[in-house]
Order: structure tokens, then sequence, then C-alpha cells
């Protein structure tokens, strides 16, 4: 490889947070940013710049930015055909919609068409779930009183019985239609992944509150079917996974994604399976009991329920929270309580070998901690702070209290790795708020009592152990800081990276881990509710796939910066961003995970960075809140309910020291109908599930396996559909349904990926933290990482980075597929996989363009590599700025991450190996070993058809 590479190949660290809007109360007003920009509100500005570039070398019409897909299809368009509009400039007349706010409703029917980067939705897509037509008969007049509001609005607030609920067969109206598509004719356009899992269809009155938000939206949870099989028999012939994807939090601060809160300790739970009151139970009894929707059982409603005790006064219950919302955090009374509620304790382990002190890891990293020291969540003033050194001894430091009169820092140096002991533990974790000035002091002074350090060595394991002695007490984070490999003392590894097993069937055994130890002392740590996170920073090799183990199983995470040095201003701020939000993100403490369901359900299978406690319990010593987790559900006895529910509940301590649960309901109907499952199947969701799988099968039985497994999967799913549903007879295309139409694409993302792919050029280390990454990232980000975005910045539409005049935010141009198709030699595009960026440079580009975005005229000039585009006093750099910038607002997608990509400027005739880098995010190219999305097409319907 050469430097360029170096610096970054395949890079996988981590995010930055934008200006999420919150989840909107109502359906209608979900579409956050998809508000449709009239032609005469784009600013004029644009324009005149375009198409000064357009009188250089453009024609109109041509380019990366043409109707998606192709040329328009005369007639009726077919779901993903391109709709059939004039264009100019390559773009269609009309304005461009923005895909939904993630995880909130759409904002019209799915039936309706509606223009989504060029594609017109078929005629209807899925049906509206609010048209559903009457059924006659008993069935009618079943579903007429359940809409006469018998129920929750009854007159006098006092429920009445709900009617029963029909059988799945006799439910009024259909389910999300199928619409089969041809995967051949009408292939699949980015724009898809944008749209929502196809909606949640419930029986009228299937909640007691009419609220908009009693089921849970998907940026929560998501399953992978949304109408569910009623056999295991069904389920297994459809071939499909039924699982849930579980992101609890939306945001790394309560405050960028608020949810109702229950304050009054009333916490109404079934006797018998322990679910919490939501708004899926029936009330009865003149509303003095409840039914449980999971079991069945019915249970009493607790006397406070109607009464406020602060006030003393009677509430309306069916005001409150837990009925109206599928997403509650309710705060825990003293029985939720082993103990008292924990301080927030942070451990810093450092690097202070000659590696770290060198690269300027540890100038870099105290700075920012000195930085960020009134972020780090404090509201109970009992976070506590404590600082350890590592080279081949330990450094342990006692930071004095403020009020001390000799308040210096003393440094205690202990040689004794095996069995190091821990001096005077009282001043080893200081109070923030006490100790605030000496803290300050100290970390001043720390990179200048180490920065003529020339030890190499790394007692990192031995570290790791007596940070754990430390802490363990209390509980909290062992935050480690690192650029080498740990070779002295506890869990010592050696370098064994072996080229010549690159590429080979024995690569595998580079991603398992070299010693026993780092699994064991990690499972020991999340019984003492100690959690580990990593951040790793050498520039040679470091075994990434070892140290994974620590936070893999104490709810961490691992982020790597391949080849990171202060020196490069880049890198510096890259960490420096990072190391910030990840102090100030709120995190949940002493927490467990449970999922319970209708009987009949079972959750079998666990994915995730959790210890499993029991079959059912995932224990987190740390709850952080920019990981997802997946629960594979097993039917084991046939339903009989119309509706199923699963409930998730995350028991933790909030970072302010407050014990709560946070509580998510989901209900989904069931089917006995193979198509309504897949019509309701949701193609993001699947690929997560078997991203989740198929990490696994790469680290337990090699690369070759994990990538079998996903070529097997969608071969049998193509097979199925055909076989079930396509009435066996496919002429010479290959039958899919529309809502899956990604899936083959999304699959090939996954098997080209840097950590999963077949190279002999990918060191092991960047294999092992991509795959960190694949198994932790939320939706959003994943199905990024996986099928990166690209947008042609040349010829963007006049809208297109510039705020929408009605919701502020910028517009992003439309994605494109990944494909060198897409490119011309005179355009300018961005890659972006979420966590790397790369602005391409045509060996065609004007003058102009170059002038205006890079402030060069010459190509030559450009500076390759990483970098930071600059502020040029010109709208076009303004908004190629603004687009990049947008590529990277987290919160817009509903979700929170600290990762801020590194932006690498590429030219078409430039330094080769970067070249080839951002090549290998064309998921659609043929590359490497890889075939192209064409090849895949055909070789999935060679198998198919047989």
């Amino acid at each position: 490889m050469s430097g360029a590479s170096n610096d970054g190949y395949g890079q996988c660290p981590p995010q930055q947070p934008g200006d999420h809007q919150q989840q909107p109360p109502y359906p209608d007003q979900a579409y956050d940013n998809a508000v449709p920009v009239a032609p005469g509100h784009a600013a004029d500005h644009g324009r005149k710049k375009k198409r000064q570039y357009a009188a250089s070398a453009f024609d109109v019409g041509v380019g990366g930015n043409v109707v998606a897909a192709g040329q328009p299809v005369p007639g009726a368009a077919p779901y993903g055909a391109p709709a059939a509009v004039p264009a100019y400039g390559g773009y269609p007349a009309q304005p461009e919609v923005q895909p939904a706010a993630y995880g909130a409703q759409p904002a019209q029917p799915y039936g309706q068409p509606a223009a989504v980067g060029g594609y017109q939705a078929p005629d209807p897509y899925y049906p509206s779930a609010g048209a559903v037509p009457a059924p006659g008969g008993v069935a009618g007049l079943t579903a007429g009183f359940q809409g006469m509001n018998l129920g929750a609005g009854a007159p006098g607030g006092i429920p009445q019985q709900q009617p029963q609920q029909l059988p799945p067969q006799a439910r009024a109206g259909p389910l999300n239609q199928l619409y089969p598509t041809d995967l051949l004719n009408q292939p699949f356009n980015v724009s898809e992944l944008d749209l929502p899992p196809p909606p949640i269809i419930l029986p009228p009155n299937a909640s007691v509150t009419p609220s908009p938000d009693a089921n849970c939206f998907p940026k929560y949870v998501r399953s992978t079917l949304n109408a569910v099989p009623t056999t295991h028999s069904l389920l297994k012939k459809s071939k499909l996974p039924f699982s849930l994807v579980i992101q609890p939090y939306a945001a790394l601060h309560d405050l960028d994604d608020p949810v109702p809160v229950v304050q009054d300790q009333v916490i109404s739970r079934c006797r018998r399976c322990r679910s919490y009151i939501n708004p899926f139970v029936t009330f009865l009894d003149h509303g003095h009991r409840w039914r449980c929707n999971m079991c069945n059982l019915t249970n009493d409603v607790p006397q406070a329920f109607d009464w406020d005790a602060a006030a003393q006064k009677s509430v309306d219950r069916w005001q409150r929270h837990e009925l109206n919302h599928a997403v509650v955090e309710f705060v825990a009374p003293q029985e939720y309580m082993v103990r008292p509620p924990q301080p927030l304790v942070y451990l810093f382990l450092f690097d202070v070998s000659y590696a770290s002190v060198s690269s300027g890891l540890l100038a870099t990293a105290a700075r920012t901690i000195e930085a960020s020291l009134d972020r780090i969540p404090n509201a109970d003033r009992r976070t506590r702070l404590g600082f350890m050194a590592v080279d081949s001894s330990l450094h342990y430091f006692s930071v004095p209290k403020d009020t001390d009169e000799n308040g210096e820092t003393s440094m205690l140096v202990v040689s004794d790795l095996d069995e190091p002991f821990l001096p005077v533990p009282g001043e080893l974790l200081v109070p923030l708020t006490e100790s605030r000035r000496s803290i300050e002091n100290f970390l001043t002074k720390l990179p200048k009592m180490f920065e003529h350090n020339q030890d190499n060595g790394s007692c990192m394991g031995s570290a790791l152990r007596a940070g754990d002695k430390l802490i363990s007490p209390l509980g909290g984070k062992l935050v480690v800081l690192s650029a080498s490999l740990p070779n002295v003392g506890h869990g010592k590894l050696t370098m064994r990276e072996d080229k010549k097993l690159l590429g080979t069937s024995k690569e595998g055994s580079l991603l398992q881990t070299a010693a026993t130890f780092y699994k064991s002392f990690a499972v020991e740590c999340s019984k003492n509710q100690v959690s580990i996170d990593m951040f790793l920073f050498s520039s040679q090799y470091q075994d990434v796939a070892s140290l994974s183990n620590l936070p893999r199983y104490t709810g961490g995470q691992t982020w790597f910066y391949p080849g990171w040095n202060a020196g490069r201003a880049e890198d510096a701020i890259k960490f420096a961003s990072e190391f910030r939000d990840y102090l100030s993100s709120e995190i949940g403490l002493e927490a467990v995970l449970r999922v319970r369901a209708t009987t009949g359900l079972r959750m079998s299978t666990f994915y995730g960075n959790f210890f499993t406690r029991s079959s059912d319990l995932c224990a987190f010593p740390a709850f952080p809140r920019d990981q997802c987790y997946v629960v594979e559900v097993a039917i084991d006895e046939n339903l009989t309910k119309d509706v199923v529910c699963m409930q998730t509940a995350v028991l933790h301590t909030t970072c302010n020291g407050e014990r709560r649960i946070r509580v998510m309901t989901l209900a989904l109907p069931t089917t006995t109908n193979l198509a309504d499952v897949y019509a309701s199947a949701d193609q993001s969701a699947i690929t997560t599930y078997y991203t989740h799988k198929a990490v696994e099968r790469a680290l337990g039985s090699g690369l070759d396996s994990a990538r079998d497994l996903l070529q097997k999967t969608i071969t049998d799913l193509l097979q199925t559909f055909k076989k079930e549903l396509a009435g066996g007879s496919m002429g010479g295309g290959l039958q899919f349904p529309s809502n899956l139409r990604g899936l083959p694409a999304l699959f090939l993302g996954l098997m080209k990926h840097v950590g999963l792919r077949k190279s002999a050029q990918i060191p092991s280390d960047l294999r092992s933290a991509a795959l960190c990454l694949l198994s932790t990232l939320p939706v959003p980000l994943l199905m990024q990482y996986i099928y990166p975005r690209l947008y042609s910045l040349h010829d963007m539409p006049d809208n297109a980075g510039i705020p929408d005049p009605e919701t502020s935010q910028i517009v992003l141009p439309p994605p494109l597929n990944l494909s060198s198709e897409k490119f011309v030699p005179y355009g300018l595009y961005l890659i972006d996989d979420g966590q790397t960026q790369f602005l391409w440079v045509g060996r065609e580009a004007v003058p102009q363009l170059l002038v205006d975005v890079f402030d060069v005229a010459d190509r030559t000039q450009l500076q390759v590599g990483k970098a930071t585009l600059k502020e040029l006093d010109n709208d076009f750099n303004e908004r190629v700025r603004a687009v990049i910038q947008k590529s990277r607002d987290h919160k817009s997608k509903g979700v929170g991450s600290i990762i801020v990509p590194h932006l690498y400027i590429v030219r078409e005739d430039g330094e080769p190996s970067l070249k080839l880098w951002a090549q290998t995010l064309l998921v659609e190219d043929r590359a490497d070993q890889g075939l192209s999305y064409v090849q895949w097409m055909g070789s999935l319907r060679e198998k198919v058809v047989q």
C-alpha cells in the first residue's frame, strides 16, 4: 500500500450529530424535510453559476443527475420506473421531494403516487391504513360498534369492555398488498432506501386511545416483518427472518429527542408476565381491571392510577402517557434499585509510551478532556474522574480537592504488574465539582510529564485489571486511549498479522481473539458494572480483533484511527470533536434490557455489544446512545390473536442519578397469508439482521462462510418467492416484491464491504474495526455504511445546498446509484459512507468549477488526500460545503452518533491508491474479486431459474 492509503485506508471511525427535529406528534407533520420547494422559491443566486459551468463544459440533460434509472417510459409508470417529467439540466422540472425524517410516519398514505427521487410509487403501493373498506355482515356490525368509541372515549371516562377482536381471517380490510416487480427490467434505485418501512396496519380500535403515538415508531423498534405469520411452519416456508431491531435512544442527549416521562412512580405491570401497561391492553369491570395484551391475565388497576398524589386530585386516565405513547420512561420507585443509584465515573487510561507521545495523542487527549469538563454530565454534582498512565509501568495520579492547601497532584509508579496494589483509592477517583481546578492543572501538566518518554512498552492488560479493581465498588467507564500493542504483563499480545494469510481461508483466525484474557476479563467487568471503551490509534499492528472483545461484552465501543497523527490538523480536529461529543453524551448506568412478547412468541437470540446474563436478560454496565441491538423472535405456538405485541424495557440509572425504565411497545398484525408476510417485510431491518448474522459467522467460521450465508439467503428468498407467489413462471425476469427490491443490492454491498469482502489487501485491524461497526451501527447509518451515498454536485438542482424555506433544513441533491456509469469526466461528486467522505474531481473538471470550490485554477495544483474544504466567498462553494455538512447530519436521520467523517479529495487522474479506495465504495461496479451488480443479478437469475 502506498503512503496515501496508510493514512486511513478503509477507515472506520466515529459520527457527528447535527440538528434533529423532535419526533413529530402527528403522522401528517412527519416529513420534516419533505416539503417540496416551488421552483420560484429556489435561490436565484445558485443558477447563474450553474449555467456558467454548463456553458463551459456541460450539455443540458446529461451527467450524473439525469433521471435516476434511465429514460422516461411512456404509459403508466410501474413502481421503480422514472416519473415521466420534462427535464432541465438533467433534472425533473417538478421539485424533488426530500426523504422523510427517519422514523417519522409518511406524510401521505402509501397508496398515493409520490415522486421520490424521480420515482413514482405504483398505484396503489401500500393501501392506506385509514381507508379500509367496511366489511359486511356480523363483521361490519362489530366494526361499527368498535367505531362508536365505547372504550377509551366513553362518556364519563369510564371504560367499557372492548368488543372481542376478530380472528385473523375475518379482519376488516386488507394488509399491505403485494406488488411484484421485475428486478432486471425495473432495477433498484437508491432513493428507495429513504422510504419508511411498510406501514403497520392494525384493526380499528386496536389501541385503547386514538393517539397517533400509540404504536412504536420505527426509529426505536422496527420489525423485519410488519405482518407476523401465525405459525412457525408459515414463517419457515417464507424463508424470511422474524427479528426486532432495537435502538432505544434516537439522540445523544434527551433534549434532542424527548420522550414522555411518567413521574408519579405509579407503575402498573402484569402480575404474571411482568409486562408494563401500554396502549394495547383492554380495560374491564368499569375500568377497575385490565387484561394484559401479552399473556391475557386480568390485573387490578392501581388505585393511584387515576389520582394525582402531589396535587391531591383525580386525573383523567386517558391523558396518561403510558396509554397514549408506545415509548415512555417511568421514574422507578425504590424496589427497582439493588443499591442507591451510582454516580457517573470515568477512569481514563492514557497510553504514555513513545508511540503515543510522539504522535501527539497524549497531548490532544488531555487538552480535549480539559476543554470538555463543563460538558461531562454532572447535574447531580456526583460525577467522579480518575486518571492512570500506562507504559511498561502503571502510573496512578492522586488529584487533591481544590480546598487542599498544598494541592499538588502526586504520581505513584507501580512496576509490579502481576498483582498491582492500589495506593490510597479514596484520592484516585475525585469528584469533578470539588476538584475542578486541580483536574485542570493536572491535565495541563500531564503531556509535559512524559514528553521525553522513550519507553515502548505497554502493560495495558495490567492497567485494565487495576482500573477494574479501582472503580468496581462504584461501577463506571474505563476509557482507554492507546497507540500501541499491549506487550507486557497481563493480556500480552504479539504481532500476528501475516500477509500470506490475507485473502485465504485461514484469514478468519486473524479476526479471532489471540488471548482468552480479553473475553474472560470483559465478562468479569460486566459483573462489576464496569464498561470499557477503546480509542485505538496505532500506525502499527494493534490487534483490534483481541482488544475489541472488551467493549463487546461490556456495552462499550471500539473506535479505530489508523495512522493517526496530531501533526495533521484534520486528524487532530476529527478526534477532538468526536471525543468531546463522547464525553458530553448522556449514558445509562447499571442497565438491563429485556423483551417480552405475546404468548406463543419467544426471544431466541440476541446480537450486539452486551453480556447475556440469563436466557433473555442483556446486561450493560453502561448503556450507550449510538448503538442498536437485534433480537431474533421464535414462534413456539400457533398465534390465535389478530394482533401480537412485543415490549422492550430498559432499566437504567440516568447520568443524573435517577433510576428509570424506558418502555417501547410494538404491535403487529398477524396473518395466515404468505403474500401478506412478503408485502410487509422491511428490507432495511432484514439487512440489519443478516449483517449481525454475517459478522457472527465471520468471527466464528471465517469470511467465506459469512459471504456464503448472504449468497444462500438471497437465493432462497428469490426461489421461495418464485415458487410460492410468482406462480413458478417468471419468463426471462427475476420477480421480487417492490418493497424488497433493494435487498440484492444491499446484500451485494455487504459482501463487498471492507469487513467481509474477499481481498488480500485489507489488514486485519481494518477488517476487525469494520466488523465492530457493522454489529453496532443504528439502521440508517448501517444502510449508508453498506450502500454509501453518491451525490452529483456540479449539476445539483437550484434548491440543493440551501435551506428549505419551510423546514430550514439544507436540501440534499437526489442520491445516485453507486455505479461509475453515473460519472462524467467533468463532474464533481460526493461519495459518503458515513465514516469517510470522498470529493471526486473529474479529470476534465472546468477551471471555473475548480476556482469556485477549491480556489485553484489548475487541476494539478489540487491537494489530494485528507482535507478541509476552504470557505470561499461564492455561493457554489457555500452550497458544496452545506451538502457535505448536511450529509453528516445524524440527528436528522433520527440517530445518535459522535462520528465526524474524514473528507478526502480525490482526483480522477491523481493518486492511484486513493482513487482505488474511493472506487471500492461503488458497490455496483466490478472491483477486486467482486461481481458488478449486473453480473450479480445474472448469477442470481441462473440459480433461481434452474
